[in-house]
């Protein structure tokens, strides 16, 4: 059994992912694991691509290289997929959105690439990654939250906080009833 849940935060680039997932291991003590870096890191790729300008990311290396920590749990897992996690290491499945307006305001800011930024606004648009998660995980720990403005970031992250207290709250009762 584990003592702190993991948690997938996932989404279209440019909702706020990695400011969610910051904030949350400051206030709750889990570590953040950012994919892309581990991705970098432990070199989990199959090499880059230039239309997409990314990592093609070889997905048995990365579970392989992150499984011993996911199963210790206390993981905040950043990245835009989930589907590729094992169902028995994640507690909860936060799927950030917003508005089309803000998502191209975002990506544009970041210079994207006009086929790569059509390519995100029409995920976000047809809700390709609330689906996919709805499709890998049980439908009560898959949950969507708007991440329009600082407001909504800053409450996504307070409903998380509590939600990891009373998780960590239920688990040590489980485990002295054990």
């Amino acid at each position: 059994m584990r003592d702190s849940p993991n948690i997938i935060v996932t989404g279209t680039p440019g909702v706020g992912k990695t400011t969610h997932c910051e904030t949350l291991a400051q206030r709750t003590g889990l570590r953040h694991v950012s994919v892309n870096q581990v991705v970098k890191d432990k070199e989990c790729h199959e090499g880059w691509s230039d239309e997409f300008q990314s990592w093609i990311v070889d997905e048995d290396k990365l579970l392989d290289s992150i499984e011993e920590d996911v199963k210790a749990g206390g993981c905040i897992i950043d990245w835009h997929a989930c589907d590729l996690f094992p169902r028995s290491w994640i507690d909860l499945v936060i799927v950030l959105r917003v508005n089309s307006s803000t998502l191209y305001d975002r990506l544009t800011a970041r210079n994207y690439a006009e086929a790569k930024l059509q390519e995100n606004l029409d995920s976000e648009i047809m809700e390709v990654l609330l689906q996919e998660a709805r499709e890998a995980f049980e439908e009560d720990i898959v949950i969507e939250l708007m991440s329009n403005t600082s407001d909504e970031m800053e409450s996504n992250v307070d409903r998380i906080v509590t939600w990891v207290k009373q998780w960590k709250h239920d688990n040590a009762s489980d485990a002295k009833r054990s």
